[in-house]
């Protein structure tokens, strides 16, 4: 079978390659499932691995089949399979369990391991291909209503993995009651994030170099978000209006926002991360003074990345919710489309040039075969 693949350290190698087909029974116990995939969506990662910025292959393999987000038909499952049937749609979780006492736990998200396992970033292949097997702790159901939408659910289980740690460390508050909300960036992680806090009931802000009339902006207004270019004011000028604000979600992508968000708090505020930034850019920050407010008003920064199945599920949970109060709303994130695998250098080049991109995504299959 056909597959999209890169070869780790090799920049600009991505490229169609074979894979040989794989079979519920690849998977031990009688716990296989087997899934023909019918989207994936790529993002910044997927582009970040062809610069060769990181990645690994499989052992075996000199290269690395790339997508980690997936969504497909369950074909098979195995004699041991409970809850899953073949006709099912279903994602998949991106990490994989190491060795750390998390891992042991199912909170392999958390883990402690230098070594990673992460299906299409590092040591495992990925879903850029047309079938996958995979054991059904890692498989989540997707309602057929949601299927035109259901590979937004990885990044949306980031998301919901980042709001959910956010609530879990203000516990220590005893009583948090958040009103002001941002989130900085207009990408599909952003956008997912501003849905998300809004139907938390928040008061949400977001912040991005676009400047409106855009896509993105009609998105965000369209469900009560005001959005806020940054195209021609510097971030800090442009966040007082709003701010200072006690939740600010950062998916930017840039090190220079991740710290000047750090300014924008308020009182007992959190500030949540989730740029990967590969690079080796260097900012300038007023140093003394953030850390002096840090200390006397009680803030607090974390980093989150990937997510487990938990979020996965909190993700459709919102899906349903958010087709209900903003029905279609999702469908319009969903802006590049490509036919097949062989349209992987037009996929690539619309990842790396394309500023109006909200989501690109391949179709391997049609939605209705």
């Amino acid at each position: 079978m056909k597959a999209i693949a890169v070869i780790p350290g090799k920049p600009d190698s991505v490229h169609m390659t074979d894979l040989e087909r794989p079979s519920v029974r690849d998977v031990p116990g009688g716990r296989g499932v087997l899934v023909e995939v019918i989207r994936v969506g790529v993002d910044g990662t997927d582009k970040e691995i062809n610069a060769a910025e990181y990645g690994g292959a499989p052992p075996g393999y000199d290269f690395l089949v790339i997508g980690h987000e997936s969504f497909g038909r369950v074909v098979e499952v195995g004699p041991q399979v409970k809850g899953i049937q073949p006709g099912d749609y279903v994602t998949a979780t991106v990490r994989r369990p190491g060795k750390s006492l998390y891992d042991r736990i199912g909170h392999y998200d958390f883990t402690t391991d230098d070594t990673y396992y992460e299906r299409g970033i590092n040591l495992l292949h990925g879903f850029l291909t047309e079938y996958y097997v995979d054991e059904p702790e890692y498989i989540v159901r997707v309602p057929p209503g949601l299927r035109e939408v259901g590979l937004l659910l990885e990044p949306m289980s980031c998301v919901q993995k980042g709001i959910l740690q956010a609530f879990e460390i203000q516990r220590r508050l005893r009583l948090w009651h958040p009103q002001r909300v941002a989130v900085m960036g207009a990408g599909a992680l952003g956008l997912l994030a501003a849905l998300a806090l809004r139907l938390r009931g928040f008061e949400v802000s977001a912040y991005a170099r676009t400047p409106p009339p855009s896509l993105k902006a009609e998105l965000l207004e369209a469900i009560g978000v005001q959005y806020v270019s940054l195209a021609r004011t510097p971030l800090l000028e442009a966040a007082r209006e709003h701010g200072p604000f006690d939740i600010i979600f950062e998916a930017t992508g840039s090190s220079l926002v991740a710290f000047q968000s750090m300014e924008l708090l308020s009182k007992n505020g959190i500030l949540i991360l989730t740029s990967i930034t590969g690079g080796k850019k260097k900012v300038e920050i007023p140093g003394d003074e953030i850390n002096l407010k840090f200390v006397l008003d009680n803030k607090v920064m974390f980093g989150t990345v990937n997510a487990n199945r938990e979020h996965f599920e909190l993700g459709v949970k919102d899906f349903a919710l958010a087709e209900s109060e903003y029905p279609g709303w999702l469908s319009r994130l969903l802006t590049n489309p490509l036919k097949g695998l062989e349209s992987y250098e037009e996929m690539m080049r619309l990842l790396c040039e394309d500023k109006k991109a909200v989501k690109v995504f391949v179709e391997v299959r049609d939605l209705d075969a």
